[in-house]
């Protein structure tokens, strides 16, 4: 009898260690190694920002520290492709907008990727507004100044920035050019930062980009920004009218902002790392500073994402087909 219970008490302790070295492993591999958080654009911009204040609250949520990753080019191009090469244990992430994800694909014959295909997002935070600003060169305060400095100061001719080639503001400027009758040639740039160092140069006149690019040198006066897309005005900005106020309709559908994970990353890291950024963005402080960027925080799960990135697809695919833009 006392073997008896010597052995049961041996295969108890047994189950009991077995079980808690299960359980260590598991929280070891939940929590192995750093998060790379990558942005397909330089340090100084808008994507940038945000990706350093997720990224700085994430680390609390997931335990582990989160490293922002800039690997900027190609609009970020070379960050997609990177996520399409990267493991599936959910070490690496990519935060973009909509431009790597949505306007890429449909721009570029071969870029890499294919989003449907090759990723999984992983959650979406928040939705903006591109929209066209002027610098203090131009004397401009609205659209209508803009166009008329334009007409008279150019001879209905000008340069207009933008962050990155054959994206949503590249075509924007084409809309613009032609609803105006002005000769407006798209300037791309490698990202937003180097396009503001030109605006606030007076190197170029004007530019179109998002909010949260414009926000910090609208709010100090050092550019003025003039409309932005959009079915109603931006809270950070509710004195900037909307393109559709000033007559040019048709852009109401707004970009949006998501991180994705290689495709085959298991559904429960997926879950566990979108849970992560919804706690994140309810975080006041978050949601305030992301606010202050011209951003409008809302959660979206892995599904809503996807669906939110399907459904702009379809219009922006649309807009680039009547503009007669061929992919290359």
């Amino acid at each position: 009898m006392l073997q008896f219970q010597m052995r049961q008490g041996l295969r108890g302790l047994f189950k009991t260690l077995a079980v808690s070295a299960l359980l260590a492993a598991g929280l070891a591999q939940a929590q192995s190694g750093p998060i790379k958080l990558m942005v397909g654009f330089p340090p100084g911009g808008g994507t940038d920002a945000i990706a350093r204040i997720l990224a700085d609250k994430l680390k609390d949520q997931m335990g582990v520290p989160v490293l922002v990753d800039n690997k900027a080019g190609a609009g970020g191009q070379i960050a997609a492709q990177a996520l399409k090469a990267a493991p599936a244990d959910g070490n690496t992430l990519f935060l973009s907008h909509d431009h790597s994800i949505t306007i890429l694909p449909l721009v570029v014959k071969n870029p890499g990727y294919d989003p449907a295909r090759d990723f999984i997002p992983v959650a979406g935070f928040a939705t903006f507004a591109n929209g066209l600003a002027v610098s203090g060169g131009t004397p401009a305060r609205t659209l209508a100044e803009y166009v008329a400095w334009v007409q008279k100061q150019g001879a209905g001719q000008d340069t207009v920035g933008v962050p990155a080639p054959a994206s949503v503001p590249e075509f924007l400027v084409k809309v613009i050019g032609q609803k105006y009758k002005l000769d407006l040639q798209a300037a791309p740039y490698r990202g937003s930062a180097p396009m503001m160092a030109d605006m606030l140069g007076n190197q170029i006149h004007a530019g179109v980009g998002s909010l949260p690019d414009f926000i910090e040198n609208q709010k100090a006066g050092k550019i003025r920004m003039v409309a932005v897309l959009g079915g109603a005005r931006q809270a950070a900005l509710p004195d900037v009218p909307t393109f559709a106020e000033l007559g040019l309709a048709g852009f109401e559908d707004l970009p949006y902002y998501g991180i994705f994970a290689p495709r085959g990353t298991p559904q429960a890291t997926i879950d566990k790392l979108g849970s992560a950024v919804a706690r994140v963005i309810a975080l006041p402080e978050v949601r305030e500073r992301l606010t202050t960027m011209g951003l409008t925080v809302g959660y979206m799960t892995s599904a809503q994402l996807a669906s939110r990135e399907q459904a702009y697809a379809k219009t922006w695919a649309r807009i680039i087909h009547d503009s007669g833009f061929k992919a290359q």
